[in-house]
């Protein structure tokens, strides 16, 4: 009987182990963890389309690529191809907000933002990475959000992103490069003072060689006074002059030159 006993209670061990193992790899594949799988090859290609950096603070991940200001503890931007296998329509759990362990300074604490009366508005969208959970929990590192006016945010910010996976979809896929404009003495929240910028841009560049197309925004933080998206397009050269970055710098010198100082939306359809 004792014998009998001690079989059953080694192999009711044995289940338990397994089990929790079970447990732990169930855990693992939760859409609320974020692991950096890095695979950079994507990222090494698209360096081509990359603007210079203020702070020399490069930070490549799978889905997007960032420049990171720790004196205003966020992105001076955040670029991206954005493809037309990429927009899908599959709903995904939200996780929590991580910090990003590759910002050698370390990213801002969520906990910034908390009470602070404004939202942590992604810069590289979350509906914009859909594809697959690891895409879509890669946007909710910390380095890949800044304050924003939660009216904006809602409203004609997020009209402007549905706009531009619109043209992802018509054609095929675009370059994208947003982020606030980080200036001196800007309002700040949280213990470690994460400025709030006045103003955000985002800049779109289908390359197409000699058909190449380039179109910016710059939009002020705060609720929108009833205007269209097309009334806020300023050329790129007005965001270089206010960033101090200077965007697609390796491409043709003329193209560049002719693209950048354009304020011209045709050839770009708006809803």
């Amino acid at each position: 009987m004792k014998k009998f006993l001690s079989i059953v209670g080694v192999i009711l061990i044995i289940f338990v182990y397994v089990y929790e193992q079970y447990l732990k790899t169930a855990d693992s594949s939760s859409e609320e963890v974020y692991t950096d799988d890095t695979d950079l090859t994507d990222k090494k290609e698209n360096a081509y389309y990359l603007p210079t950096s203020t702070t020399g603070q490069i930070i490549y991940h799978n889905n997007y690529t960032l420049s990171y200001n720790e004196s205003h503890e966020q992105a001076e931007w955040v670029a991206y191809e954005l493809k037309k296998s990429d927009i899908v329509y599959v709903d995904r759990k939200r996780p929590y907000f991580y910090e990003d362990k590759a910002v050698k300074t370390k990213s801002a604490d969520w906990r910034n933002y908390k009470k602070s009366g404004y939202d942590k508005g992604h810069l590289c969208p979350a509906a914009d990475r859909r594809k697959s959970i690891a895409s879509y929990n890669e946007t909710f590192l910390t380095s890949n959000i800044s304050p924003q006016n939660h009216d904006f945010n809602a409203g004609i910010w997020n009209a402007l992103e549905q706009t531009v996976r619109t043209w992802a979809k018509s054609y095929n896929d675009v370059y994208v490069v947003t982020g606030g404009v980080l200036t001196p003495n800007l309002k700040t929240i949280g213990d470690e003072h994460v400025s709030v910028p006045n103003y955000f841009y985002k800049i779109i560049f289908k390359d197409d060689g000699a058909n190449s197309k380039m179109i910016a925004f710059l939009m002020p933080n705060k609720p929108n006074e009833n205007k269209s998206i097309k009334s806020y397009i300023v050329s790129v050269d007005q965001i270089e002059a206010e960033t101090g970055i200077d965007f697609f710098p390796n491409i043709d010198d003329t193209l560049e030159a002719n693209l950048e100082r354009s304020t011209n939306a045709v050839g770009w359809r708006f809803r």
